[in-house]
């Protein structure tokens, strides 16, 4: 029999008080788990060892980023929801915007495939996309940078180029009933033929991408939220004014501000489809065009996206 199973309790008892802290520390510090387990009588797990005093525990990997694509998806269908909730009024209001404007315009202007008529019901139809996309567009990335609303986009491992694309496709899409409603309307107003209206599942992706990346520009741009909703309402107005007027009875200096505005390649290309025999080849470089335009302009809302999300 061993002496620590003949001991009696009332040594055992004094030998642990005789014992000096350090003693019970080191014999603590040198007891592997198991022991310890085995003298508790097996009613604690085992302890794990601790890390080393001076090494730091290796961080865990981040999860890899969302592609381009899958990410623009997202962000699509999160604005194209939130646009369903809180816009439909708004689209509503650039409906009868255009509407209005196009029965106004039927007082000076003759029904028929003239150019005039052609000019207001392309004009007014587009304008409905330079309402949502251009107007609407910049004030949101306006108060998204005033609120601070750019840093929660930040957080998220989705790449620039999504924000801006998803966004912009969002507001574009969103106006396709008004812009179908508005160029019926007006081919049924003007008795203008119906023919041509196949083109608009292609004027108002590419003129909306177009407007879209310029109204995110101006509101990522802007320095102060009142000054992006300035620039997108003066935007909407260029687009009112340059757009639904004819081209030929406007001065010089006012064509060439007309051909920069994005809006008009789009506008061109519809009104080129009211033609009883249209030029196909004339449509198809307009919408080139506009592709091209709508190309730089979401770069350029891309760039400005990084450089607000930045500071």
């Amino acid at each position: 029999m061993s002496t620590a199973a003949s001991a009696t309790p009332e040594e055992t008892a004094a030998e642990t008080e005789s014992a000096t802290p350090e003693e019970t520390a080191a014999e603590t510090e040198s007891a592997t788990p198991e022991e310890t387990a085995a003298e508790d009588g097996g009613a604690r797990e085992p302890v794990p060892a601790p890390a080393p005093r001076h090494g730091r525990p290796e961080a865990a990997p981040l999860a890899p980023g969302a592609g381009l694509w899958p990410a623009t998806a997202a962000v699509y269908r999160a604005q194209l929801s939130r646009a369903r909730v809180a816009r439909i009024p708004l689209l509503f209001v650039a409906t009868f915007q255009s509407l209005g404007i196009m029965i106004l315009m039927r007082g000076v202007v003759d029904g028929g495939p003239g150019d005039e008529a052609r000019a207001v019901v392309a004009g007014s139809s587009v304008l409905v996309v330079a309402f949502v996309a251009l107007n609407l567009l910049a004030q949101y990335f306006g108060q998204l940078r005033a609120s601070g609303g750019l840093d929660h986009y930040a957080t998220l491992p989705v790449p620039p180029a999504a924000v801006v694309l998803g966004a912009a496709g969002a507001y574009a899409s969103f106006t396709v009933p008004g812009v179908a409603v508005t160029a019926v309307t007006g081919a049924a107003l003007y008795r203008l033929p119906l023919d041509g209206l196949w083109v608009l599942p292609a004027v108002v992706p590419l003129a909306g991408a177009a407007l879209a990346g310029l109204g995110a520009a101006l509101g990522l741009l802007a320095p102060r939220q009142e000054l992006a909703t300035l620039c997108g309402q003066l935007g909407m107005s260029a687009a009112l004014l340059l757009g639904v007027l004819p081209a030929g009875g406007m001065p010089e200096p006012v064509r060439w501000v007309r051909d920069l505005l994005p809006s008009t390649y789009g506008v061109e290309a519809l009104a080129a489809a009211f033609e009883p025999d249209p030029r196909w080849a004339s449509v198809a470089a307009d919408l080139g065009v506009c592709a091209a335009v709508g190309a730089v302009a979401l770069t350029a809302a891309t760039w400005a996206y990084r450089r607000a999300a930045v500071r």
